[in-house]
């Protein structure tokens, strides 16, 4: 029996993993939502208030993660996940899991209490990924204090250069896999046999729009901040 999550901000494309899970047999809870979301998601967003209390801002674009790294899981958040989880986590189906992004605003504690389940961490080019609006945008509704802003892109920006380096702070755990979105869309199954060999089982095809890749070399406003530049090198994606 396989436990499975994706790790990856809203907006990055996140849904075509989780419906090609669920096309391949994975139970991703009783309920989801047309992006694949495991619902309802309020406990999950609990948690994710609990998670921030430990979180310190340093000012400008810097965060720091020492005490959530270092300290015991607070036991309010244990229950939140659980009780979020819990049918996924009570399911006796072969293959089973989760997706909804918040998770990654608390994969460091997701990952202390999960250590030996499969992660999928799914990234996309951040400037195709601020061009529409996501409810993590505003990181301040889930307790995490950042810049002040009136630019929504520069918001969402923020917002993903945030997850991304919480991301980078979490230890590792055991079976992770880095996922590019536009590698799953421009060679869908060379990066489907990667997936297989790690999730160890068939996955199911579904339909991928190329026209998703660089949607951002033909948009409207801001999209290219200096902020972002260092993460577009890491990942190999054009400057």
């Amino acid at each position: 029996m396989s436990l499975i999550t994706i790790i990856g901000r809203g907006h990055s494309g996140t849904r075509a993993m989780s419906h090609t899970l669920y096309a391949s047999g994975v139970f991703m809870g009783a309920a989801i939502n047309r992006s694949g979301d495991k619902i309802p998601p309020e406990k999950m967003y609990d948690a994710c208030r609990v998670f921030a209390k430990y979180v310190t801002w340093n000012g400008g674009l810097t965060w720091d993660f020492s005490r959530i790294l270092e300290m015991d899981i607070d036991p309010e958040f244990t229950a939140l996940i659980e009780s979020y989880l819990e049918d996924v986590l009570n399911s006796e189906t072969e293959h089973k899991g989760w997706k909804i992004p918040e998770t990654t605003l608390v994969y460091p504690w997701i990952a202390r209490m999960f250590p030996e389940i499969k992660y999928i961490h799914w990234i996309r080019d951040p400037r195709d990924g601020i061009l529409a609006g996501h409810k993590t945008d505003d990181l301040s509704s889930f307790g995490i204090a950042y810049p002040e802003t009136d630019d929504n892109r520069k918001r969402r920006a923020i917002s993903w250069q945030y997850q991304y380096q919480l991301m980078k702070a979490a230890p590792q755990p055991e079976n992770v896999l880095l996922v590019r979105f536009e590698d799953f869309v421009l060679n869908q199954e060379q990066t489907l046999q990667r997936l297989e060999e790690f999730l160890g089982f068939p996955l199911g095809r579904i339909i991928v729009r190329p026209d998703a890749v660089g949607r951002w070399k033909t948009a409207d406003g801001p999209y290219g901040f200096d902020f972002l530049q260092e993460a577009l090198v890491e990942n190999g994606y054009e400057v």
